[in-house]
């Protein structure tokens, strides 16, 4: 199994950065779409051997009403109420050919729809996901979802979703993900911090990064790679750090 580690973000100048890792995962393409000007830019400013990530463009996921569109810069053309929680609408799927043009030109190997904790668990909402999953997983990118909420509590609801082909989400030093039975491309855990549901100030332990390293490695009959992604303030130097701590344990890391 091939353990690929990265940040959600880039804390540090991209040369400091890709000397030191060789994985990203893009935030700006959750906050603003960016331009096919500034995709071409970023990709030919990094390694070509660069991995690349992406999290889903947040008018798919979040709609209007959130706060987090305040930042949006470039808002989408149409009726706004039709924009997100994975609704299958002329709207989000527009968004989806959209984003997918930014991650082809970014060369993105994976694209992360962090759905946040107001898309709860219902009938309906399980629904539009599927829909929504059905038309995306046909794709050329590995399609991750990192639900929230009340999700957390309906684990069948999950399955079905990852059944399609969707890489369940999930910070592995909380909880496990749901993987199907015959395997998977690969797995993705995005590391918030230690000490509630999300603590971007926590920096992570020689202990934790142990145990990381063994849960991921517990993995390594279901997935020929595992993707490990920090989102915490110290995710740099834990990142580093981690990729340091695996190799020393025999895993393959990129």
């Amino acid at each position: 199994m091939q353990v690929i580690v990265g940040c959600c973000g880039i804390p540090v100048s991209r040369a400091k950065y890709f000397e030191a890792l060789k994985a990203v995962e893009l935030q700006n393409t959750f906050y603003d779409l960016p331009t096919e000007d500034w995709a071409r830019s970023f990709r030919s400013s990094i390694p070509e051997d660069a991995i690349v990530t992406v999290k889903a463009w947040q008018v798919i996921t979040h709609p209007h009403t959130s706060p987090t569109w305040r930042r949006m810069k470039r808002k989408p053309s149409g009726d706004l109420s039709k924009y997100g929680f994975l609704r299958p609408t002329k709207e989000n799927l527009e968004a989806w050919e959209k984003l997918r043009r930014i991650a082809q030109i970014l060369g993105s190997k994976a694209i992360v729809f962090q759905t946040p904790p107001s898309f709860g668990y219902s009938e309906e909402n399980l629904r539009n996901a599927i829909e929504f999953f059905k038309t995306v997983v046909r794709s050329e990118f590995l399609i991750c979802w990192e639900p929230r909420g009340t999700w957390l509590q309906h684990t069948e609801a999950i399955r079905k979703v990852v059944s399609l082909g969707v890489v369940h989400v999930v910070d592995i030093l909380k909880r496990d993900p749901i993987v199907p039975e015959d395997g998977t491309p690969a797995l993705y855990t995005r590391l918030h911090g230690l000490g509630g549901e999300i603590n971007y100030r926590y920096k992570y332990t020689d202990s934790d990064l142990q145990e990381l390293a063994d849960k991921v490695s517990r993995y390594s009959s279901v997935t020929p790679q595992f993707y490990v992604m920090f989102n915490n303030i110290y995710m740099f130097n834990d990142a580093v750090r981690f990729k340091n701590l695996a190799a020393e344990k025999g895993l393959a890391v990129v």
